[in-house]
């Protein structure tokens, strides 16, 4: 089992609030994140914008090992992820992340491609911790 953290400090309340985040190891250090940042086009960072670069990373990382298990050395994986936050009654909820994979590997099948990556959109971790629509678009190039 590994345990990882981040935390977060928000000064002010409301839209004026400013807030920062910290990971353990250091990615993020005092990154700044906001209503501008969330909800404008504002300079920092937002949770969602997190959640994707998560779910991007996950997915990319289980259908890599995947392939390899199937046999495959060599390869290269292009996700990206697009989180949606829609209203929720008084507030908000992650309601889909949308995965889309640009792949090259080297003698696969297409049926293989697909039936692997689904297998790892439907099996990564950040996939089973989100509970939303979750789609997948794969482009397997020559």
């Amino acid at each position: 089992m590994t345990v990882n953290s981040a935390s977060a400090r928000y000064e002010g309340l409301g839209r004026d609030g400013k807030g920062h985040i910290w990971t353990k190891r250091g990615a993020l250090d005092a990154e700044p994140y906001g209503f501008a940042s969330r909800f404008e086009d504002g300079p920092g960072t937002n949770p969602e914008e997190l959640i994707a670069a998560a779910h991007a990373a996950c997915f990319t990382m289980a259908l890599s090992f995947a392939l390899a298990k199937a046999g495959h050395s060599d390869g290269q994986l292009d996700t990206e992820a697009k989180v949606t936050l829609d209203k929720d009654g008084e507030g908000f909820a992650v309601t889909k992340s949308a995965l889309s994979l640009t792949a090259k590997v080297p003698g696969i099948a297409q049926e293989d491609f697909d039936r692997i990556a689904d297998e790892a959109k439907a099996n990564c971790p950040i996939s089973k911790l989100l509970n939303c629509e979750i789609t997948l678009e794969k482009t397997l190039e020559g």
